[in-house]
C-alpha cells in the first residue's frame, strides 16, 4: 500500500525542471506582446505608457497587407496540396507493411530533423540549373518539402486505427474506389484532414528559411518582418505584427492538435483509460 502511494507521489524536482524549461523556452517570446504596447520607439524599463497605436498603423501600410496576402495565398495552397499527398502517403504506410517501410518513413520525415537551410540551398541550385525564375510558386515548392512530414504525422494515427473492412464492405455493395473514399474513408478521416490542413497552414505561413532563399520580388510576411528590422523607426510596428502572428499561430496549432484527437482511441492520444 505504501509502495503504491509512493509511486504516485509527484516528483518535485522534475516539476521544477519542467517549469524552468518552459520559462526559458517561452519567456523571451512572451515579452514581445508586452513590448508591442509600449508608447515609445525604444523599449526601456520602467515602462511609462501603453498604447494601441502600433496595431492601428499596421493596417494603414500597404506593404504589410501585400505581404500578408502573399503568405495566406502560399499557405493555403501548400496546406491543401501537402494534405492531399499526405492522405495517400499515410494510407500506404499504414496499409502496406512491406520490408523497408521504416526506412521510407524515416526518409519522409527527414525535413523535421535536417536543417532547413540545406534543403533550401539544394532546391535553389536545382531551380537555377533548370532556369526556373524565383516566385511565390518556388516558395510553395520549398514549403511543401517542409509541410509534408507534418501532414503525414497528423494523418497516420487515423489510418492506424482505421478498419479496412469498412472499405471492403463498401466495395462488396458495388461502390467503386472513388465513391468509397468520399462516402466511407473521408468522413472518418475528416478530423485528421482538418488537423493536417491547420498544422501545415501554420507551418507554411511562419516558414522563413525557404522563403528567404526561394522568393523573388514578392515577399511573404516573415521576409517582410526580417527586412523591416533594419529600420529602428519600424521596430514597434514589427513587434505588434509579431504579436499577432504569435497569437494566430498558437491558436491554430492548439486547434489542430485538439481536432486531430477527436475520435481517436485513448491509447493513440496518449491518455490513460479510466
Amino acid at each position: 500500500m505504501s509502495g503504491r502511494s509512493h509511486s504516485h507521489r509527484p516528483n518535485r524536482g522534475l516539476q521544477a525542471y519542467a517549469a524552468l524549461f518552459m520559462v526559458f523556452l517561452y519567456g523571451p517570446i512572451l515579452i514581445i506582446p508586452l513590448f508591442s504596447f509600449v508608447d515609445a520607439l525604444y523599449v526601456r524599463f520602467p515602462i511609462e505608457a501603453l498604447t494601441f497605436r502600433w496595431y492601428g498603423e499596421l493596417w494603414r501600410r500597404e506593404p504589410v497587407i501585400d505581404a500578408l496576402g502573399n503568405s495566406l495565398y502560399v499557405a493555403a495552397i501548400v496546406s491543401v496540396v501537402s494534405t492531399a499527398i499526405g492522405v495517400f502517403a499515410a494510407k500506404a504506410i499504414a496499409r502496406n507493411r512491406v520490408p523497408g517501410t521504416g526506412a521510407i518513413v524515416t526518409f519522409m520525415m527527414l525535413p523535421l530533423v535536417v536543417p532547413g537551410i540545406i534543403f533550401a540551398v539544394a532546391i535553389l541550385i536545382v531551380l537555377n540549373r533548370m532556369g526556373v525564375a524565383l516566385s511565390l510558386y518556388t516558395v510553395m515548392a520549398g514549403h511543401l518539402v517542409v509541410c509534408l512530414p507534418f501532414a503525414i504525422w497528423s494523418l497516420l494515427p487515423r489510418f492506424e486505427g482505421f478498419d479496412p473492412s469498412m472499405e471492403e464492405a463498401s466495395g462488396d455493395l458495388g461502390e467503386n474506389g472513388w465513391w468509397t473514399f468520399w462516402r466511407v474513408t473521408f468522413p472518418i478521416m475528416a478530423p485528421g484532414i482538418a488537423a493536417s490542413l491547420l498544422m501545415t497552414f501554420t507551418v507554411s505561413f511562419d516558414e522563413f528559411i525557404m522563403a528567404f532563399f526561394l522568393s523573388g520580388t514578392q515577399q511573404t510576411l516573415p521576409i517582410f518582418v526580417w527586412g523591416q528590422l533594419r529600420f529602428p523607426s519600424q521596430f514597434p510596428s514589427i513587434l505588434a505584427l509579431s504579436t499577432l502572428i504569435l497569437a494566430a499561430s498558437f491558436a491554430t496549432v492548439f486547434l489542430s492538435l485538439w481536432i486531430g484527437r477527436i475520435g481517436l482511441p485513448k491509447a493513440a492520444t496518449g491518455e490513460i483509460p479510466k
